[in-house]
């Protein structure tokens, strides 16, 4: 069979794999949290954009509030992203190159992970992808030959390039920084500076813009939360120290989630593309498309490592460039065809093992979930039945229904998913609520809360059972709720124990599974709600 028809054979299996896939493990907390984002419909969201919550929309629109429903587009944008690396190291390459590109590029086993859970990474990937090939194309079919007018170097490419990036940016934020890349490109040639003079380049930028706006015009509304959120989660406020061990950890992470044979191989071709880059246009292409991001993250963690998928999207131009080298390389040395063979095949193995790591339990080997980083796709619906479990039985018991609140919006969006009930006290409320709290930590903080009050119709007369203040009454005055934690702690914290009359801890569940803990769940039933002090 012609090596192309085998991959796309190849890819189109592996897709119909993955989606299956998607329906068989419960949803993250990431993923429950991003599912609430979508019931809530905006322009923008107190971490990121609207990009995430659209593509669950979507998928659940379709097929329903499932697992699958939730993650239905993960596998398609991954088969997106492996055609789109197809094509332009074909088109900067060759065929063959091509071939290896996006067979590699699924042996990685980050992007395993991308390829089956939902959260923004798999978007950002894709739409970065997706604008560094349009950008080539834009370069490529609008570069202007000398004599020729500036006019001349017009092309569709570039509002497509422009909207790509903005789509992205709209997922992840660090998608933007594909406009540094693109000046790295121009200012990189004296040809290339031409096209600063053209309406190409100033177009893309304007239809970024346009997607620039969606995130100010929210923030702008909330007192520009989500940069606040940013500075906050980046140290940025914090005095700079270097702490040497850190770089390491960043590094060290990079090798287990790209495989790491595979990482070291991507390292070392860029190592010896810096100095061919100079030289050689396609090096410096795809280079500019990697080592800012790295580059950039790489001085953070002089202060303190961030996580490895921050980096995903440079992996794609660098994984392009890297098997373009070792392919050359393979072909005139045995040993390296050796080298890469261990390096595929070790990371195909950490690929299967990421996606269910009860593979080494069932082989015998005794390897905790409290080190199982897939522990956090387990044990969710097991908690919410519990919980619906003990609810119902209150319930009967106190003659009145509870209200649900979680220690955090992990909890809080889990299993708020899995509840079989899911009792929305009001229009636009969550299933679960947070404690009630005067920081903006998260989204829950601008959906209705239990702590709110809420104004009189007209007419209407407060009633010895509504807490009034202001003309407005809050409707949780007097009720009951339970708290649910994850929290080693037996006693409830202050935020709860001070909106209370008491709390008290009624239930403590082991959520076992293959005779090992997965997670523990402490159940606290508080008792006459008054609102807290301020």
């Amino acid at each position: 069979m012609n090596p192309k028809r085998w991959l796309f054979s190849a890819l189109a299996i592996l897709t119909l794999l993955r989606v299956w896939m998607t329906g068989c493990m419960e949803l993250a907390p990431d993923e429950s949290y991003y599912y609430l984002w979508s019931q809530h419909p905006d322009i923008c969201y107190f971490s990121k954009g609207p990009g995430v919550a659209a593509a669950i929309r979507i998928g659940t629109d379709l097929i329903g509030p499932t697992e699958r429903g939730v993650r239905l587009l993960s596998p398609l944008l991954s088969l997106g992203t492996s055609l789109l690396m197809f094509l332009m190291a074909r088109r900067l390459f060759s065929e063959q190159v091509a071939v290896w590109t996006a067979l590699a590029m699924n042996f990685l086993p980050i992007l395993q992970v991308g390829s089956v859970v939902m959260t923004i990474d798999p978007l950002s990937i894709f739409f970065w992808t997706a604008a560094m090939f349009t950008f080539w194309l834009a370069i490529e079919k609008s570069h202007p030959e000398e004599g020729e007018n500036l006019g001349a170097g017009w092309s569709f490419w570039w509002l497509a390039t422009g909207a790509l990036i903005g789509a992205g940016f709209l997922c992840k934020w660090t998608n933007a920084m594909q406009l540094v890349s693109i000046l790295a490109v121009l200012l990189s040639g004296r040809r290339l500076r031409r096209h600063f003079f053209q309406p190409g380049f100033w177009l893309m930028l304007l239809v970024f813009l346009v997607f620039l706006l969606p995130p100010l015009l929210w923030n702008a509304q909330h007192q520009w939360i989500t940069f606040e959120h940013l500075t906050h989660r980046g140290g940025l406020k914090e005095p700079f120290r270097i702490h040497i061990g850190e770089p390491f950890a960043f590094l060290g992470a990079h090798a287990g989630v790209y495989s790491p044979l595979l990482f070291i191989a991507i390292l070392m071709t860029l190592w010896r593309a810096v100095p061919r880059a100079k030289d050689h246009f396609k090096p410096r292409f795809l280079l500019a498309f990697s080592l800012p991001l790295l580059l950039l993250y790489l001085f953070l963690s002089l202060k303190k490592a961030g996580e490895a998928n921050w980096t995903a999207p440079a992996m794609v131009s660098a994984g392009i460039l890297a098997t373009a080298d070792w392919y050359e390389r393979a072909r005139r040395s045995a040993g390296v065809r050796r080298f890469l063979g261990i390096g595929l095949g070790f990371g195909l193995v950490l690929s299967v093992l990421v996606m269910n790591i009860d593979l080494l339990r069932s082989a015998g080997l005794p390897y905790p979930y409290r080190r199982d980083p897939t522990t956090r796709l387990r044990g969710w619906q097991t908690a919410a039945e519990a919980v619906e479990k003990v609810r119902t039985e209150r319930e009967k018991a106190l003659g009145a229904p509870l209200f649900l609140i979680a220690n955090g919006r992990g909890v809080a969006s889990s299993v708020g998913f899995y509840l079989k009930e899911k009792r929305m006290e009001g229009p636009g409320h969550p299933p679960i609520y947070t404690p009630e709290s005067q920081a903006i930590e998260d989204q829950f903080a601008f959906w209705p809360k239990y702590d709110q009050f809420v104004a009189f119709k007209p007419g209407q007369r407060p009633v010895d059972s509504l807490f009034t203040e202001e003309g407005g009454f809050n409707p949780f005055h007097g009720r009951s709720a339970l708290f649910i934690s994850d929290s080693d702690d037996d006693s409830a914290p202050s935020a709860i124990t001070g909106g209370f009359e008491k709390a008290e801890l009624i239930a403590c569940l082991d959520l076992e599974r293959r005779g090992w803990r997965v997670r523990q769940i402490r159940i606290f039933e508080c008792t006459n709600y008054h609102s807290r002090s301020l």
